[in-house]
Parts: structure tokens; C-alpha cells; sequence
């Protein structure tokens, strides 16, 4: 007998394929990424503690009729080819994922492809998952870019009269976006002090780390055509979770008058898991109130912000080496930015730029206001004038060459399952002396 198709966020509905309960990637999360187990890349989605091959169930016939073309959206070694296809077939595709994988559903079993298509995340290696066309760094926490302002403007007014009336952001560098996992060499660029009459060049002395979360768009409307912001969410293929590793130093030399450049982009750190929003829809909130209220084409009707748990864990090099744990320093949540995804989207658009399958729109990082919700070691030290000590005596005014980040990100409440983001990790390597 067939049975209509449960809503995929039912918080009651569970999988045959085994899964922690305390586990980011339950049935109603199914996120999208790029995986390989010594081969070529595969595009897959996460299940408990297993990889779902995409293209093993579409080369068997199992999307159809319901997610239509269901072989070429995974043909190519990316899943900008998905990401491209549309809102319609990105609900399609979750659903019939779901209907798949619910409890009491046969047909990968029957069709005999289980075993191959399902395969331990843990003996994969995960990449980056798209290949990154544009990428659009905001600034949209209140309390990081109030605390910045007082850190490089001191004596100043903090916000800059532009920031309550449109989301900032730059321009970033997608060549240097990478993968969880991925190691970041320590950058070199012009650094100058405040007791010296010029710069000089070398290392930056003040590496840095940026919570933050992004969102990956599908293709826009075309040339010319503003994106609507109630309908922002027909765009947003995904969020991820992003470190926008950035050196202070360098940054705070260049960015007058046209802001961040050499000290942003020589890497930033994506997380291989693709969440999308009908996951994270549960967990819309109300954001903070805006004053003034925005322009009209930035205005929303309804809760714009995501209740979103973000943690920053640090390890310097001795505690790696001992096999210590490392050290929570930063816990925080999305819902405390200013500006939306939905907003930035908005404004990114408004005079007419275009979007594209796979471009990459990062929040800027992500604090709220207690200092132990800071997103960056810029904040939580107050640049470097309040070391963090770790648990094996060493402090920390900013990040030292061996340090390993780690962050993470999840939604959870007593009454649904956890869904979560993974973790976005990398570790510090010595750059050139200059």
C-alpha cells in the first residue's frame, strides 16, 4: 500500500539507517556535499554516520518521476549543477531523499544498491562542494562591528552612519575559499605600528578567526533584475557554516579608504555540509528590532533570523600533540545579527547585479553581547590587550602558527531533533619570513 509522503521536517519521523541522537545529520536535516573514498567525487548527502550517494540512486532510476533530469544534476564532480536547478527541484529532491531513507522504506534495499550507495563518513574524504563563483562578505552583527569600530576608531563614533540603513559588505576572493580541513598558511602583507612613521613587510602578527555563517545562491533572474526580498528564499540554495580567517594587523593598515583586501583574502573556510533552508525553516525567529526602519526594499513581513548555536573551540599546538581537547572560547548564536540573509541577498541585488549557481554570501562575523559570545580573538582579547589563557598555560593574544580552530554550528531544542552544520576546522602553518 502506498502511504502519502510525511512533511520531511516531522520531528517524529526516523530513518533505517542508524543515527545518534545527539548526531548533527538525522532525517530531517539532510544536508548536500562532494565526497570521495579513493576515487572520483561523488555528490552525497549525510545520514547518521553514513554518505548517501547521489549519483548511485540516480543512475538507478530512483528520483524518478519526481526529481526531474535526476542523472545530470549529479554527473559533474560539484553540486553547482544541483544548486542551479531551482527551488521546485531542490524540495523535490529533499522529499524523495526523505521518503527514501523514513523508517520502513525498502526500495534502496530492494533495488540492491544499499550497500554501495551508503558508505561511512568517516571513510570518505570530504571536499569543497561547489565551485565558487562570486563571493560577498557582510558585516551584519551589531555588537562586532560596534566593538570593532571601538577598537580601530577609538575616540570615535563606533557605527559609521551608513551601517543601521543597509547591510556593508565587501567583495572577497573565491579562489581562496576552501574546505574544512584545509590548512592556512600564515599570510604576509604591509603591517605598520602605531609608534612607527612607516610599514614594514612580513607575517601577520595578528591572525585571526571570523564566525560567521553563509549562504550558497542558485542562479538569479537574470542581468538588471533586483531580487525581491520575499523572495529571497527562491535563491538560497543552502547555508553553511564559515570562517573568514582575516590578519588584523594587515587589515587595519590597508582598509582606509576602500576597506578589507590583502588582510582577507588569503583563505576562508567553508564546511563541506550544504543545510538547506526547508531544514532550517523550524527554526526561524524573530531578529533583533531595526531602528531606524529599513528602506523599503529591505523590509520583511516576517521572522528573518535563524536560532542558530555557534561555538569556537581552540587547540594550540602542545594540546594537538598530547591528544588534549581543546578549548571551547567562543559561544554564540545567528539570531542575534542585524541584517538577514534574506536582506543581504536583497541588497546585493538591488542595482542589478546578477547571482550565479555556487557564489558564496558569507555575515561577517557573528557575536553577540556578552563577551563570551565574541566571534573573533580581536573581541575576545581586545586586541590582545586580555589574553586567553588555555588549559595547558599558554595565552593567546591572537593565533599562533600550530593553533587548530574548530567551529560548529546547530539548531536544537527539546522538541526536534538537532540538526547541525558539521564543523569548519583549520590549522595554522608558518608563512614566509618576507
Amino acid at each position: 500500500m502506498n502511504h502519502p509522503p510525511r512533511d520531511p521536517n516531522d520531528p517524529v519521523l526516523r530513518s533505517w539507517v542508524p543515527s545518534s541522537a545527539s548526531g548533527d545529520f538525522p532525517i530531517q536535516n539532510l544536508p548536500y556535499g562532494l565526497f570521495r573514498e579513493g576515487g572520483p567525487a561523488h555528490p552525497g548527502v549525510a545520514i547518521g554516520d553514513f554518505v548517501l550517494d547521489l549519483r548511485a540512486l540516480a543512475a538507478a532510476g530512483l528520483f524518478a518521476p519526481s526529481v526531474a533530469n535526476a542523472p545530470a544534476l549529479f554527473a559533474e564532480p560539484s553540486l553547482n549543477a544541483l544548486a542551479a536547478s531551482g527551488r521546485a527541484t531542490w524540495r523535490a529532491l529533499r522529499a524523495r531523499l526523505s521518503e527514501l531513507l523514513a523508517e520502513g522504506n525498502r526500495e534502496l534495499l530492494e533495488a540492491g544498491i544499499a550497500e554501495r550507495a551508503l558508505v561511512r563518513r568517516d571513510a570518505v574524504e570530504m571536499l569543497l562542494p561547489l565551485a565558487i563563483g562570486d563571493y560577498v562578505d557582510f558585516y551584519s552583527s551589531l555588537e562586532h562591528a560596534t566593538n570593532l569600530g571601538k577598537i580601530l576608531r577609538p575616540g570615535s563614533e563606533p557605527l559609521l552612519p551608513n551601517w543601521r540603513h543597509l547591510p556593508v559588505g565587501y567583495h572577497g576572493r573565491s579562489g581562496t575559499v576552501v574546505v574544512s580541513g584545509t590548512p592556512v598558511v600564515r599570510p604576509a602583507g604591509q603591517r605598520k605600528s602605531p609608534d612607527v612613521a612607516a610599514p614594514d613587510f612580513g607575517p601577520s602578527r595578528m591572525l585571526d578567526f571570523e564566525l560567521e555563517m553563509g549562504f550558497v545562491t542558485g542562479n538569479g533572474p537574470g542581468l538588471g533584475v533586483p531580487i525581491a526580498i520575499e523572495h529571497a528564499s527562491d535563491f538560497i540554495f543552502g547555508a553553511v557554516l564559515v570562517n573568514d580567517w582575516s590578519a588584523r594587523d594587515i587589515q587595519a593598515w590597508e582598509y582606509q579608504p576602500l576597506g578589507p583586501f590583502l588582510g582577507k583574502s588569503f583563505a576562508t573556510s567553508i564546511s563541506p555540509w550544504i543545510v538547506s533552508l526547508e531544514a532550517l525553516e523550524p527554526y526561524r525567529v524573530r531578529g533583533p528590532a531595526q531602528e531606524p526602519e529599513p528602506l523599503e526594499y529591505l523590509r520583511e513581513r516576517e521572522p528573518r533570523s535563524l536560532d542558530v548555536a555557534l561555538e569556537v573551540n581552540l587547540a594550540s599546538d602542545g594540546m594537538v600533540r598530547s591528544g588534549a581537547p581543546p578549548q571551547r572560547i567562543s559561544r554564540g548564536n545567528m539570531r542575534s545579527l542585524y541584517w538577514s540573509m534574506a536582506q543581504q541577498l536583497a541588497h546585493l541585488t538591488s542595482n542589478g547585479a546578477t547571482i550565479r549557481a555556487g557564489d558564496l554570501c558569507a555575515s561577517g562575523t557573528i557575536s553577540g553581547s556578552d563577551p563570551s559570545s565574541y566571534g573573533s580573538m580581536i573581541e575576545l582579547t581586545w586586541r590582545g590587550a586580555q589574553p586567553l589563557t588555555l588549559s595547558d598555560g599558554s595565552t593567546r593574544g591572537f593565533l599562533e602558527d600550530g593553533d587548530r580552530v574548530t567551529m560548529r554550528a546547530f539548531c536544537e531544542n527539546d522538541a526536534r531533533p538537532r540538526i547541525g552544520f558539521g564543523e569548519v576546522s583549520g590549522t595554522v602553518l608558518a608563512g614566509g619570513t618576507g
